[in-house]
């Protein structure tokens, strides 16, 4: 105990002190044993009167020296005064505040305390201040606020101590963790801010290649923070291909912040706009540009490699929460990502409100932007499958899912029950989404017990099914023809559809087919197309939503950027 006191720069505690005086003298007599316990009882008994924490004792029970050192010793104290017990028996004084405690054990209880409260305690006095010096706390609130465990040796021995990584790293920067979304017109994109071994780097998620809808996410470097140089924390861009250069990281807003890159020539290639489009072209698709037959394609990938190319990584970027998961949610929701013909694989969020499921689109294309609702599924309408003979016929598939539109349409147009009425919230996303399908208001839902054949109705989804082959309607195109060969449920719901320039948004009936907890599907009739969605399974910390409120607001707030 006295040599942690002696590591924390405060001397051994008054505890350590008495007990190696004891050791140090002789057992002498049973009276001299008795002398001394009552004299620290009238120690103890003139401390509790002078602090009002005990019964008063006699004016004889101690003399003025005496009384006056301790009633000293706990006016020193008083600033953070503690107590742990009473302060009266024979046993020896227990500590009246945390000054008493010893060193070791004052590092245990600050190492848990989170740092944005240490500055205000080392302020206290000097012997906390002393004590918050001690590299125990610091590398516990870098392992328990920012997962840093293996990686802080190497910064140790690199000469940079907790504190400092903590204080001029990780705190500063801890608002800009977590998932963001970058503005970059309507194909707006996915950053995951993280600290990432000795740096906080911001991480550009990128679906596969289309259509490969089930690889696992591609992730490219846009920024990173570390404090290699004269220990202070320096911003590099990672943007090109001639390696790390300088860059500035600018917040501004709440939950906004804004990169620059200093050295924009670095993004340059010897070969001109041809070489950096042929080597975009190949990260970006996986293939080249003499590949791509279709002409419409090449025209959409141009398009966006001219737009994209522009901003140089200096970008402005808002945060973007994952949707909290209540018990009644058909599957998990979280991110996917689609097929969407000809713009690519595209990711989705799905999000359940009530009996509604909804995507929308962290990235988007000329036609449909990022930030809108893609789909909007009725989870009162489920749609049962006929045989597999009758499901590769798509007018039987037009028959049930244009029966549960119309359905939907006359309840709009007559109103609902208030019980099952959608919120303020709920219209307004899907107001700022283009609305209902032409010909019907954007309203209150169906009313319970209202189901056509073949559809059920209720407050949620009905109870999970077993397994039932499906295949796809001939005549119905598919990016992948690997898709899943049974599902579990199917509902009616609607998918937006534009013009170019988002000109023109419409809802148009469709068919929703969930195959597993990963995997769903869309079948958007109109275009005769199927868009196989599925999970991302990246881990994603510091992305949750709060609160379902705070979660409904950034999704209108997505909405009013790309409108």
């Amino acid at each position: 105990m006295a040599v942690c006191a002696r590591l924390c720069g405060v001397g051994q505690s008054r505890r350590c002190r008495r007990r190696q005086r004891q050791n140090q003298q002789d057992q002498g007599s049973d009276s001299d044993m008795d002398m001394d316990e009552e004299e620290e009882e009238r120690i103890v008994g003139q401390t509790q009167a002078e602090t009002g924490s005990g019964p008063r004792p006699s004016s004889a029970a101690a003399g003025p020296s005496v009384a006056h050192d301790a009633a000293t010793e706990c006016n020193r104290a008083s600033v953070n005064r503690l107590e742990i017990g009473n302060c009266g028996g024979t046993g020896p004084p227990k500590p009246q505040s945390l000054l008493d405690l010893p060193p070791e054990i004052l590092v245990e209880i600050f190492s848990t305390l989170p740092g944005t409260a240490l500055p205000n305690l080392a302020l206290v006095c000097k012997k906390f201040r002393q004590i918050l010096n001690t590299e125990t706390i610091w590398r516990r609130r870098c392992t328990d606020e920012f997962g840093m465990r293996e990686d802080l040796r190497k910064m140790e021995v690199a000469g940079v101590s907790s504190k400092e990584l903590y204080v001029k790293l990780l705190h500063p920067y801890r608002h800009i963790l977590g998932l963001w979304q970058p503005d970059i017109g309507p194909y707006g994109g996915l950053l995951n801010v993280v600290v990432d071994g000795l740096f906080i780097i911001g991480w550009m998620y990128l679906p596969p290649h289309d259509p490969r809808v089930e690889d696992p996410m591609r992730r490219r470097p846009l920024f990173r923070i570390h404090m290699w140089e004269n220990k202070k924390a320096s911003v590099e861009c990672m943007y090109g291909h001639k390696g790390p250069h300088k860059g500035d990281i600018q917040t501004g807003k709440k939950d906004e912040f804004s990169t620059k890159c200093n050295q924009t020539d670095h993004h340059r290639m010897p070969g001109g706009r041809q070489e950096e489009f042929r080597t975009w072209l190949e990260e970006e698709w996986g293939r080249t540009l003499e590949d791509i037959f279709h002409e419409h394609m090449q025209e959409l990938i141009l398009m966006k490699f001219i737009y994209t190319s522009q901003y140089d990584n200096c970008l402005t970027y808002r945060r973007i929460f994952l949707p909290p998961r209540l018990p009644s949610d058909l599957l998990a929701p979280g991110l996917f990502k689609g097929t969407y013909g000809s713009h690519g694989l595209e990711i989705v969020m799905l999000s359940f409100h009530g009996p509604w499921a909804r995507a929308t689109k962290l990235t988007g294309d000329p036609n449909v932007p990022a930030g809108q609702l893609t789909l909007n599924v009725d989870l009162r309408k489920s749609v049962r499958l006929p045989d597999l003979e009758q499901q590769r016929s798509v007018e039987e598939l037009s028959r049930l899912v244009l029966g549960a539109h119309e359905e939907a349409q006359r309840e709009s147009q007559q109103g609902a029950a208030a019980d099952v009425e959608p919120s303020a919230t709920q219209e307004a996303v899907e107001g700022a989404a283009g609305g209902s399908s032409p010909g019907s208001r954007s309203g209150p839902g169906p009313e319970d017990g209202a189901c056509s054949e073949g559809s059920h109705s209720g407050s949620g989804a009905p109870p999970a099914l077993e397994p039932q082959p499906f295949v796809l309607p001939l005549g119905v195109i598919a990016r992948n023809e690997v898709y899943p060969r049974t599902c579990r449920m199917c509902f009616y719901g609607t998918g937006l559809i534009a013009g170019h320039g988002f000109t023109s948004p419409e809802r148009t009936p469709g068919l929703f087919i969930l195959f597993d907890q990963d995997r769903f599907g869309f079948i958007w009739l109109e275009l005769k197309s199927f868009s196989l969605y599925s999970r991302l399974t990246d881990q994603l910390p510091h992305a949750h939503a709060p609160s379902m409120e705070r979660f409904e607001a950034m999704l209108r707030n997505m909405q009013s950027w790309t409108s």
